[in-house]
């Protein structure tokens, strides 16, 4: 597994995170019990993923302390987050105290190393200013997490308005950013501000439903030659991306997008989730294969250059 540094927080990671959260949350958003999604967790530190991504609202924070038990505190970086919302309203300092106190129980840990604000939508980003991040910074002052980090919500938020004006407050270690083949507009949005302030980038949505499920991949691009984003010339409406395969690129589409993200350049990790061991494994090589070749990357690059309405869930 190879390794970077996370921006400017120093931390040594590894180019792939453990996601656990999105459809599969380790297992057992597929029915999958605890002691399965603890052996997901524990198998990715085998391979040698040492950044592990849980969330309050995931449901996997135990799960990750189990994973983690035993383990030299050391080996590994973990990530959490809590959202804004907070029992039907905007949570206070106060609340963030408690939730993030109530993480570190469940993960069996004293503290976190990166603590985000989770999907913030840009209508809550003034009071995450305000009233949050003194208080992430007190925790951080006092030892319980290391850096502030903060998440976008890409599905509703394909633009990246939030991150964007996060970025310019340089308040954030760590940023969370939807990137994918489909929608690559964080290039120019997010990673051109946050690359000279030495934030580190995690990529999520590398594949999402829409480049996992061809039905669905063809629906989407179908809806984007609709709405002039794609030159129908440039896409075959059967296989729209099948050429990723059919030119003996990438043994599937996903492992071409999960290259895809892993070598843009000032992305430090990408994130995949699984409940399933092999999976889990078959991600781990897709991420560690070899750049796209220069000639098929720069196609998409060219093709998608005028897609960021969509997500890809």
């Amino acid at each position: 597994m190879d390794h970077t540094i996370l921006g400017r927080t120093g931390l040594r990671v590894s180019v792939m995170g453990l996601g656990c959260g999105g459809h599969s949350r380790l297992g057992l958003g597929t029915g999958k019990d605890e002691e399965s999604a603890v052996g997901i967790v524990r198998r990715a530190l085998d391979l040698g993923v040492t950044f592990l991504d849980t969330a309050e609202s995931y449901g996997t924070e135990t799960a990750v302390g189990k994973g983690i038990a035993g383990r030299p505190r050391e080996s590994f970086v973990l990530s959490t987050k809590a959202a804004v919302k907070w029992q039907g309203r905007l949570a206070t300092a106060a609340d963030m105290r408690e939730r993030i106190e109530a993480s570190l129980r469940r993960l069996g840990v004293d503290f976190v190393d990166v603590f985000h604000r989770h999907a913030v939508a840009l209508d809550e980003y003034d009071h995450v200013l305000s009233e949050i991040v003194p208080e992430l910074v007190r925790m951080r002052d006092a030892g319980l997490i290391r850096f502030v980090g903060i998440t976008e919500r890409f599905v509703s938020d394909p633009q990246h308005a939030m991150l964007r004006r996060a970025l310019r407050d340089d308040w954030f270690d760590v940023a969370m950013v939807g990137f994918s083949i489909l929608n690559q507009s964080a290039r120019e949005r997010v990673f051109a501000e946050a690359a000279p302030r030495g934030i580190g980038t995690l990529c999520m949505f590398a594949v999402r439903r829409a480049l996992s499920d061809p039905v669905a991949l063809r629906e989407m691009m179908a809806d984007l030659v609709s709405r002039g984003l794609l030159d129908a010339d440039d896409v075959s409406p059967d296989d729209p991306l099948g050429f990723l395969i059919a030119d003996g690129v990438a043994a599937s589409i996903p492992e071409a997008a999960y290259r895809f993200c892993r070598h843009e350049p000032p992305l430090d990790v990408v994130l995949s989730g699984t409940g399933d061991p092999a999976h889990l494994d078959q991600n781990a090589r897709s991420i560690m294969g070899p750049p796209l070749p220069e000639a098929v990357a720069e196609w998409l690059r060219r093709a998608f250059a005028r897609v960021d309405c969509v997500s890809g869930n």
